[in-house]
């Protein structure tokens, strides 16, 4: 295996949707509680990029044992195993090697921050590997594009916050046997809703991948959103999430960001409505699949300016 074919792997393109909501949530916590880490946020970077990796090559791998349909529809091409003719012991022993950075750099963090951490990171942990693994996988599901968009959208988004905020988002300790919890419910509804930009586009990239699949999904089992909706719902669900990710920006007035920063979020309008009109005309995974992924980046690159310009200010 070289650079190239790991990379096709693990689709580093769509590694942005792990990066993204990291760099929020960091973003998030030097504007609420001007704190940071650099080791910590070290730390949970190399753990979260490995695990996404992992997933993703998890996912594929399984696709290719599980696929019955492996012609016709460009499967020898975009699918990394059988494109590259990478051997299944030399793809498996790489999955392994990711899931034990992830896991060690993430033992690392709980030592850093506490139980609350190693929680949430061992449920989203569990999620992901049930997201491609086991008797029926969340993305053969219904259910993927719910699961991606909350545990990547908001989960991360919180954790990658609360490292930084030393108990002030929430507290978790364990005493003589006694589980002590404590959540500021109040600025976690502030970050939940500050979240629902990543939340919706990181669904809509599942949704886009799904669309695109929708005929092969069907004939490999896989009963997807869009193979239970139809591909005209699920179009219009792919649109209508767009839309509702604006309603964030009443948020960031609350939270004291300036009325005219707020403003220049509403550009990205124009670009974004250009892409949705190209992939409501053709929907492929080699040509307007990455639509989903730049919407993702337009929505919430432009939020991540608008806080970097704020803390400056």
């Amino acid at each position: 295996m070289n650079v190239k074919s790991f990379l096709k792997l693990v689709e580093i393109q769509t590694k942005v949707a792990s990066v993204i909501p990291l760099t929020m949530g960091t973003l998030y916590a030097l504007y609420r509680f001007e704190h940071f880490y650099t080791w910590r946020f070290a730390l949970m970077l190399v753990s979260l990029l490995s695990f996404d990796m992992a997933t993703t090559a998890v996912n594929n791998y399984y696709d290719f044992k599980k696929a019955s349909r492996t012609h016709g529809y460009g499967y020898e091409t975009h699918n990394a195993i059988v494109a590259h003719k990478l051997k299944e012991s030399v793809v498996v022993g790489v999955i392994v090697l990711l899931l034990l950075l992830a896991a060690g750099c993430g033992l690392l963090l709980v030592a850093e921050t506490g139980l609350l951490v190693f929680l949430l990171g061992g449920l989203s942990f569990l999620i992901g590997i049930l997201y491609s693994f086991g008797p029926v996988p969340i993305s053969r599901m219904p259910l993927g594009e719910l699961f991606s968009g909350l545990f990547m959208g908001f989960i991360i988004i919180f954790i990658s916050a609360y490292i930084h905020t030393d108990d002030m988002l929430a507290v978790l300790t364990l005493e003589r046997g006694w589980v002590h919890f404590q959540l500021n419910l109040v600025e976690t509804i502030y970050l939940f809703w500050f979240s629902v930009p990543a939340i919706l586009g990181i669904a809509n990239i599942m949704l886009a991948n799904n669309i695109c699949d929708i005929d092969e999904d069907g004939d490999n089992r896989r009963y997807t959103l869009p193979v239970y909706i139809g591909k005209a719902n699920a179009l219009t669900l792919f649109k209508l999430l767009y839309y509702v990710s604006y309603v964030d920006l009443a948020l960031l007035l609350i939270l004291g960001v300036h009325p005219l920063l707020v403003l220049l979020l509403l550009p990205t309008l124009i670009p974004l409505r250009r892409n949705l009109t190209k992939f409501d005309e053709r929907q492929e995974k080699a040509t307007t699949f990455v639509l989903s992924v730049k919407n993702f980046l337009l929505l919430n690159a432009a939020r991540i300016a608008v806080l970097v310009v704020a803390l400056l200010l």
